[in-house]
Parts: C-alpha cells; structure tokens; sequence
C-alpha cells in the first residue's frame, strides 16, 4: 500500500514502473493510492523493494502486507 504526494500519482505511477521486482500497481481510491503487488524469494529483497519504493519523490507513506499460500 503505497501514498503519494496529492496530483503527483502519474508521475508516482511511472517511478513505481522502473522499479525490478514489482509485478502489478493498481490506482486506488481510499487511504492508499496504489496498492503494489511485489513478488520475490526472500524478506531481504522484499525489504529492499520497499526501501526503493520510500525512495521515490513522490511516496510519503507506505504500508506492506505479506501473503501466505493457502494449500
């Protein structure tokens, strides 16, 4: 879950696109402007998606959730 700065979401978006390991951004309306969906192999590289992410201009919050499979 991701916040932006207000009227800088394209631009956020577009950033948010550069960055290797995020596999969708939706635009969403509500407490969030986007919710990212980051795929990877381990939490070191989830935690540093998420240090690029709080890196970009335009980020002012972020809030990550981690998925478990239901087999």
């Amino acid at each position: 879950m991701v916040n932006v700065l207000p009227g800088s979401e394209r631009i956020a978006f577009n950033e948010l696109n550069k960055i290797e390991g995020i596999k969708d951004i939706y635009h969403v309306f509500g407490e969030y402007d986007f919710v990212v969906i980051i795929e990877v192999d381990d939490l070191g590289s989830l935690n540093s998606i998420v240090d690029l992410i709080r890196e970009t201009g335009s980020v002012t919050a972020t809030q990550t959730i981690v998925g478990a499979e239901l087999k």
